[in-house]
């Protein structure tokens, strides 16, 4: 923790505001007002920073890479201050100087360097990582662009470039002196030295400045600081030459533009496998520049590195580190790649067989001939090497070059020593399905680490009101331990307790409802029940099973107007991947359905619909405390973990779920009692893989309910939908509904029976949110970082002393 007086914080600020901008910080902007308090915490923990990075030098201690195509971090003013202990202290400083801390922290930009979970994860890891004082450092790309920024033009999606960087960040700095070079494309041709080993020559490469941007990780009061660093993509000095037209400079600019270019043509794909190779190069040759200051033994590299690659998008880390090992320090085939397993560890994120990534092998080829070559010989090695043991048919499935593509999962398994899946269900089915394969093969490397959140962003941040609560009536330990929320399961019965976490709710409520009847002019009902669904919008996380409760629930309404149940508010955001066509017709879909719900008078407010636009980490802070009902509902086998569940469990709402991915491991925490379960199992579904038993059509003539809401989709019900009603129908019933919406859609409806009946009796649901914040703390990114070091990434803490 920092020790700074509110007096000393004061003076700091309006010193440094008047530094920069020669006027009072009474007549700065938001923005302007922001920009300094962020300069002025960075000025104070520059000296952490600093200790810590040389204290890992000093004692040569073991250190953990963790490489993400994406991470999330959202604003991080907040989480800074609250890991620094200086939330307090700045908050009054500021208030006796006539600002707000909250209207401040909204001169911040959500950083756009992320998607969905897998960036939040990465992001929820680097907190925890420093919090538990762990030496490990984040490393991807500083994308200038980032996702996209979502709108919606007459509801459908429309993707803008998101400027986040407009501005600059105040939180990173660029170091110019630890940048290297990537090369792509030229030919390589391999030459005999005079001891006659080989070696590559280059030619008419095209080579890429990488210049990193490195981003304090800060500890949760322990004085530790890692450091997240993101790489930028520029030309080379005194090489400007060689970029002579404005298209040779875009292609430089691209690499590091946007996140997840459109992949759906040759050149969407030829850059997204530039941007993997760029900044999986461009960080291993910042890990081997480190370890040669150390001066040990090649031999000791694991006992130093371990790198950890988050999904297959670093994948290219197993032959950039072989390229360094064997082309620039000599080492024999053997020696480099026993380091190079040794080294790397893989976290697989998807289950389904067409989400693995593969690319072209002649795009490879061409933009990276000396990295393919080592592939290929990684392939031809592990034919020969297991082909007496497995016999050819098994050893060619596991192939890495298999139908003239590269596979990148199949890389990252044969070049890592650890392969861990993100839920336990996810991890059998890796084992039992996907992977199978390869569990055969390498039984010892796979294992389960069930995904984790922070709580110190999701609750400590994100709802002050219910960290008050738990402060005062668990005390405070729960925050540097969190298993420590279940002392509150002792209150369960606790009339008193149950009234203030309802108030703490209805609160929270209350503020989201003010911001969407400030952004968009839709008056929600506090006391109604907040039904939220926000994750990345993709069929099989059926937002559309969402949808069609809603249509039902507004058919039962028009019936039957006089019918009793409880107002309820349905809250979806999500973005569709550019490209994903079905994905962008159902967001048309929810959004023409918010607008038949919403200004049908005969309804009185019964039902509303909100789609908020441009979801992000922001976004989330203000609907996740919000929430009442949390939408679990992909297909049970098809989530690899989901961590908005746990988010939301966190805050007090009540799961709507199937058993899936670690939807599985909240039941187990918290019981049938407390959340809602519904839908096929996963032994169920792959059943009707297995006997092309399901006809989707059948229970469409024979539901009648069913039918009514499906034609709804087809019959002009819902004004504003074109082709997309009949589109979606037909993936429905023509294309035999390919993620069982229909075969689910009863007991989807009886389980939302259930929580109408529920909410009404606020005792009993005041006592099942509580019991869900009290299971949460399992949950918590933090044990999830402990069993990656024990078991994986084999490091130990260096801060001993208690978090306070």
């Amino acid at each position: 923790m920092i020790a700074i007086t509110s007096k000393q914080f004061k003076d700091d600020y309006v010193k440094m505001f008047e530094q920069v901008y020669a006027y009072n910080y009474q007549e700065g902007t938001r923005r302007e007002q922001f920009e300094v308090l962020g300069s002025l915490i960075k000025k104070y923990y520059m000296k952490d920073w600093k200790k810590t990075i040389e204290a890992y030098k000093e004692n040569k201690e073991k250190q953990v890479y963790y490489f993400s195509m994406e991470f999330l971090p959202g604003r991080m003013l907040k989480s800074n201050l609250w890991n620094l202990g200086l939330t307090s202290v700045v908050a009054t400083g500021l208030a006796e100087l006539g600002l707000d801390l909250d209207e401040v922290a909204e001169g911040e930009v959500d950083p756009a360097l992320g998607n969905g979970g897998l960036g939040r994860l990465a992001s929820c890891f680097m907190d925890s990582i420093a919090s538990n004082g762990l030496s490990g450092h984040g490393n991807g790309i500083r994308y200038r662009y980032g996702l996209f920024k979502q709108k919606f033009i007459d509801g459908y999606q429309i993707e803008l470039p998101e400027n986040w960087l407009r501005n600059g960040n105040v939180w990173e700095v660029r170091k110019e002196n630890k940048a290297v070079i990537v090369r792509f494309g030229g030919n390589v041709v391999m030459e005999q030295d005079e001891a006659g080993n080989l070696y590559p020559r280059y030619e008419h490469t095209r080579n890429i400045l990488a210049v990193p941007y490195d981003t304090p990780q800060v500890g949760f009061r322990n004085g530790n600081m890692n450091n997240l660093r993101l790489w930028s993509a520029e030309i080379p000095y005194g090489e400007e030459y060689l970029f002579r037209t404005e298209e040779e400079r875009d292609e430089v600019k691209q690499i590091t533009e946007v996140l997840y270019p459109d992949d759906s043509n040759y050149e969407g794909r030829r850059l997204r496998i530039k941007q993997e190779y760029f900044f999986s190069s461009a960080g291993v040759q910042s890990i081997i520049r480190y370890f040669k200051t150390l001066e040990e033994d090649w031999s000791l590299f694991p006992d130093k590195i371990a790198i950890h690659i988050n999904d297959t998008h670093p994948a290219l880390v197993v032959p950039e580190l072989m390229r360094i090992l064997l082309d620039e320090e000599g080492l024999s085939w053997e020696q480099a790649w026993e380091i190079t397993k040794k080294t790397i560890s893989y976290t697989n994120h998807t289950i389904l067989q067409e989400a693995m990534e593969r690319w072209n092998i002649e795009m490879i080829q061409s933009l990276l001939p000396r990295i393919y070559q080592i592939i290929e010989e990684i392939n031809r090695r592990h034919i020969e090497k297991k082909i007496p043991l497995y016999g050819e048919e098994l050893t060619y499935r596991t192939a890495i070059l298999q139908d003239g593509q590269v596979h990148m999962a199949n890389l990252a398994i044969i070049g890592s020593h650890s392969v861990n899946g993100v839920a336990r269900l996810h991890t059998d089915i890796l084992m039992e399905q996907t992977l199978r394969d390869f569990y055969i093969m390498y039984p010892n490397k796979f294992n389960n680490k069930t995904n984790g959140i922070t709580h110190r962003r999701w609750i400590h941040i994100a709802n002050p009101g219910l960290t008050r609560l738990l402060d005062d009536v668990i005390g405070e330990e729960w925050k540097s331990n969190p298993d420590e929320l279940k002392l509150l399961k002792a209150f369960a019965n606790d009339k008193e307790i149950l009234k203030r976490i309802e108030e703490v709710k209805l609160a929270n409520k209350k503020r989201f409802a003010a911001y969407v009847k400030e952004e968009k002019g839709i008056e929600i009902d506090p006391t109604a029940i907040f039904d939220v669904q926000i994750k990345r919008l993709h069929a099989y996380k059926r937002q559309l099973l969402n949808v069609l409760h809603i249509l039902d629930r507004y058919n039962q309404l028009k019936d039957q107007p006089d019918m009793t149940m409880p107002k309820r508010v349905f809250i979806f955001g999500a973005k569709a991947a550019p490209s994903y066509h079905y994905a962008k017709q159902i967001i048309k879909l929810i959004n023409a359905v918010a607008e038949l719900v919403n200004n049908d008078q005969e309804m009185k407010d019964q039902i509303k619909v909100v789609f908020v636009e441009n979801y992000g980490v922001s976004l989330a802070e203000l609907i996740i405390p919000a929430a009442d009902v949390s939408e679990q509902i992909s297909l049970a086998g098809k989530e690899a973990s989901g961590t908005s569940n746990m988010k939301l469990m966190a805050n007090g709402a009540l799961t709507m779920a199937t058993m899936d991915g670690a939807n599985i491991e909240i039941h187990e925490a918290v019981g049938n009692e407390n959340m809602y379960v519904f839908g096929l199992s996963n032994e169920e579904v792959q059943s009707y893989y297995e006997n092309h038993t399901y006809h989707s059509r059948n229970l469409y003539e024979g539901n009648p309910r069913l039918k009514r809401v499906l034609n709804m989709l087809i019959d002009g019900s819902i004004p504003g939908l074109h082709d997309e009603g009949q589109d979606i129908f037909d993936s429905l019933i023509k294309f035999n509904d390919e993620y069982f919406l229909l075969k689910d859609f009863d007991s989807y409806l009886q389980a939302q029976r259930h929580v109408d009946q529920d909410y009404l009796d606020r005792e009993k649901w005041n006592k099942m949110a509580l019991m869900n914040i009290a299971q949460s703390g399992r949950f918590s990114a933090d044990y999830t970082i402990q069993r990656y070091a024990e078991e994986i990434w084999l490091l130990h803490p260096r801060v001993a002393e208690a978090k306070s």
